[in-house]
């Protein structure tokens, strides 16, 4: 989360590369208690590098199959330990490959994702 210099009053945000290096960490925890998972990354402006303070992060999670409905998915994953305030999407293998076929709705999703886990 960010922290407040006890000598300034200058909010600092975690920057790019603490995030990427927290959510690389988060996915080995996850994928260790999920063999379900074959893809996790992230998207956005922490993909982009144009975060600021007060910039969440968006992850996409690629599962082979789900019990619960889109909607409800996200609830099941702790992502309390990242250093920013994160949003899940979970998608199934087919889900994922829908969208992006769609076009303009998946551009942002698929030419911005980092992906920080891929099954072999």
């Amino acid at each position: 989360m960010p922290v407040r210099l006890l000598s300034s009053s200058v909010l600092r945000w975690p920057d790019q590369h603490i995030v990427d290096q927290a959510v690389r960490r988060w996915a080995e925890t996850v994928v260790a208690s999920h063999p379900e998972v074959s893809r996790i990354g992230y998207f956005g402006s922490y993909s982009r590098g144009d975060w600021g303070v007060g910039s969440d992060l968006d992850l996409v999670i690629v599962v082979e199959r789900a019990d619960q409905p889109f909607e409800r998915r996200g609830g099941e994953w702790d992502v309390t330990g990242l250093p920013v305030p994160a949003d899940i999407l979970i998608y199934t293998q087919d889900e994922f490959r829908s969208v992006c076929q769609r076009g303009h709705v998946s551009s942002p999703l698929m030419r911005e994702t980092t992906w920080v886990y891929v099954r072999p």
